[in-house]
């Protein structure tokens, strides 16, 4: 499986960003996706799944009513919506993706095979 994630840049604080990772190398309805950042100097940080086959989602409490996870699976492709940009947001997003979880796996870094290459955000005025 190879992921390429795409959209990242510079926001403004409450500006918005919608970053794209699409898969290919295997049938994209088999894939759970999730979205993971990481800052200068700290660990990674899951932020959003989304469940391959019923587009159940979940998300960190850090972007609760402002991020929203979205899948289109005709395109392969995993998207990221990230609305009222905070300057903590500021990191290197990452899409990664697996073909197995639980409830208590599915934010874990080391649930994830499949990582792509990650995308700078930027919140700065």
């Amino acid at each position: 499986v190879q992921l390429q994630a795409s959209g990242g840049g510079l926001a403004q604080p409450g500006g918005s960003l919608r970053l794209s990772c699409a898969a290919s190398g295997r049938t994209f309805g088999t894939l759970h996706m999730a979205w993971f950042r990481q800052a200068p100097g700290k660990e990674r940080e899951f932020v959003l799944f989304i469940n391959g086959v019923v587009g159940s989602s979940y998300l960190s409490d850090s972007v609760k009513g402002r991020f929203t996870i979205s899948r289109d699976n005709a395109k392969n492709t995993v998207y990221l919506q990230m609305n009222s940009l905070k300057p903590e947001d500021s990191a290197v997003y990452y899409c990664a993706a697996t073909t197995f979880y639980t409830d208590s796996t599915y934010s874990h870094s080391s649930t994830y095979d499949y990582w792509g290459q990650g995308t700078q955000v930027t919140v700065s005025s």
